[in-house]
């Protein structure tokens, strides 16, 4: 998931988004707690993705607020 393909989603989307990459990263702790984990780049990747998120989601606001 790059930048460019979230900035032409929705806030809406985004949202929904950013609660399943919230829920991949819970199950992904939980893996690792448990030595059940295979990938663990992917929590990297997922942690960031939701940085990338978060980040799409308050540009959007800022914008909707300066107009």
């Amino acid at each position: 998931m790059n930048a460019a393909e979230l900035r032409n989603k929705t806030p809406d989307q985004l949202r929904a988004d950013l609660v399943s990459l919230k829920k991949e990263a819970f199950n992904l702790r939980f893996q690792a707690a448990t030595n059940q984990l295979e990938n663990t780049a992917r929590q990297r990747a997922v942690r960031r993705d939701v940085a990338r998120v978060q980040t799409i989601l308050n540009q959007k606001a800022a914008e909707a607020a300066a107009n």
